[in-house]
């Protein structure tokens, strides 16, 4: 059963979606149109945390389908929920003050790397144990 996770890819599309509606809201706010990518420094910030957290989903995505697939749904649930929530506080931090990015995403990161563990864990029980 992949429900779980299944729930999680929609709340990865709305945490994309909520980065998205942010920078469109500092475009205006600031008011700098598209295709532009600089201005205001609170801008930069803005568009630089909404890059930076869409780049790194694909691979957290990934990792958490087959974490979830071959290791233990509820352990890689656990890991998605725990990463969704530090790369929220990435988000936040990083709309301050570039400092601000640094303590959560090392810990996104953390979390990368045990899915990581996780998946080629569940991968290696699955092809070499009968």
């Amino acid at each position: 059963n992949k429900m779980l996770l299944d729930c999680y890819r929609s709340c990865v599309v709305l945490f994309l979606a909520y980065f998205a509606l942010q920078v469109i809201y500092a475009r205006r706010k600031y008011q700098i149109s598209p295709p532009e990518t600089t201005g205001h420094p609170e801008f930069e910030r803005i568009f630089r945390a909404q890059v930076n957290c869409s780049e790194y989903f694909p691979i957290f995505v990934s990792l958490l389908w087959v974490a979830g697939i071959f290791f233990h749904q509820g352990v890689a649930a656990a890991c998605g929920l725990l990463y969704l929530y530090t790369r929220f506080k990435y988000f936040q931090g990083y709309t301050v003050a570039a400092q601000g990015r640094l303590a959560p995403l090392y810990a996104s990161a953390r979390l990368l790397w045990l899915l990581l563990g996780l998946a080629v864990a569940g991968l290696l029980a699955h092809f070499l144990l009968p």
